[in-house]
């Protein structure tokens, strides 16, 4: 019977190996594997190199290089792991697969470049285990998410459930914005909140619960009015905002300044049974002046508390946003940007609908002028509140 070193020998007899040199000659022309074990990798590694423990190999390859032409060097400490690896590469039908002869050791000893790469916490690799299970996420990005900042306008019916699920899928950074204080009625839809928590502030209430949840976040609180004369100064530094206002003249602002700092919006919207999901990322699709140029009259625009609302709804709703915020954050799938989803409950039934950039827009428009922050009060409601 063969013996393990039998084997890698046997291997290399079938796969290429290049020495130190000829691998660094690859460098930024192809991509480097390495296999080793975390506990290795995280005390060094070459630069650039994709990170993918022997043991997943063949369950994740596909994932982290699609491209069964890409070329490929696969390294491990001293080769031998490498050349198995290398092996396993070209059943599976990668063409351009070569192994590392002497692996990360002699590349260290011959004084090659590498650095002791960023990597997660034990503790939170086990938070975090389903995602880096999506090769579409993984551990980069994981760290990506924990580099993020996202500013939620609202800790009520929609700023809840995106709450809770951004701080559970580890966004670093969460700001938010709220001024009211938690009333009894709100308990039915905001899940941030408990009766214990009554006549708090909310935006401390949501601190609590957001930090008693997942310990590596990050909460910012404001709790003041969103303004002409701050939501500049607000916004500013975060990658994506979660807009769960409902009223106009605070979408209207929010929009304009968005627009002037190039911040996409994940806009939420509900009314009773229906809901409403879109993005607007600025200048590449369009802006909420765009979708609703002017403000419906008061009397047919009413607000949660005049016309109630389903209070899992918010849940729905709320989740949506939280979802296209990440997809936002880690330019996955396809967000909805230029396209509204509409939600009916009693149906249960989903909608999209296209919306179009208008190149005559006042705000974004090919003709736009300068945009002016002001305030929009008297386009609706005598109110501005700041969330459902």
């Amino acid at each position: 019977m063969a013996s393990s070193r039998d084997l890698v020998i046997q291997v290399k007899q079938q796969i290429r190996e290049i020495d130190v040199e000829a691998a660094e000659e690859m460098l930024g022309n192809a991509v480097f594997l390495d296999i080793r074990e975390p506990d290795e990798y995280e005390q060094g590694a070459l630069p650039g190199a994709i990170h993918l423990p022997r043991g997943f190999l063949e369950f994740q390859i596909e994932g982290k290089i699609p491209d069964h032409s890409t070329p490929v060097v696969v390294y491990c400490a001293v080769g031998g792991r490498s050349a198995l690896a290398a092996h396993t590469l070209q059943q599976l039908g990668y063409t351009d697969v070569v192994s590392l002869a002497g692996g990360f050791n002699r590349w260290k000893d011959h004084g090659k470049p590498w650095s002791t790469p960023r990597t997660l916490s034990p503790d939170q690799r086990n938070r975090y285990h389903r995602h880096l299970l999506l090769p579409e996420v993984g551990e980069e990005g994981q760290l990506k998410l924990l580099d993020s900042k996202v500013l939620l306008l609202g800790a009520g019916g929609l700023g809840s459930p995106a709450a809770l699920y951004l701080a559970a899928a580890g966004v670093g950074t969460l700001g938010i914005i709220d001024m009211d204080v938690v009333d009894a009625s709100n308990l039915q839809r905001q899940i941030l909140h408990n009766l214990d928590r009554v006549g708090d502030r909310k935006v401390d209430s949501a601190k609590k619960t957001i930090t008693a949840m997942n310990p590596d976040i990050d909460v910012a609180t404001y709790d003041l009015r969103l303004g002409a004369d701050n939501v500049l100064e607000i916004i500013d530094g975060y990658d994506v905002i979660v807009d769960g206002t409902d009223n106009f003249p605070t979408r209207y602002l929010v929009n304009d300044a968005s627009l002037l700092k190039r911040i996409p919006v994940v806009h939420g919207s509900i009314f009773r049974f229906d809901g409403q999901v879109t993005v607007f990322d600025p200048y590449n699709g369009p802006c909420y002046r765009c979708m609703i140029p002017e403000p419906p009259p008061a009397e047919l625009a009413p607000s949660c508390a005049e016309a109630g609302v389903l209070g899992v709804l918010c849940g729905v709703i709320g989740s949506l946003q939280a979802l296209e915020a990440i997809k936002l954050l880690l330019g996955l799938g396809d967000p909805l940007i230029g396209r509204l989803l509409a939600y009916d409950a009693l149906e249960q039934t989903f909608r999209t609908f296209k919306v179009r950039r208008d190149p005559q827009c006042p705000a974004c428009g090919e003709n736009a002028g300068e945009i002016q922050i002001a305030e929009y009060d008297e386009l609706c409601m005598p109110h501005v509140a700041v969330a459902c």
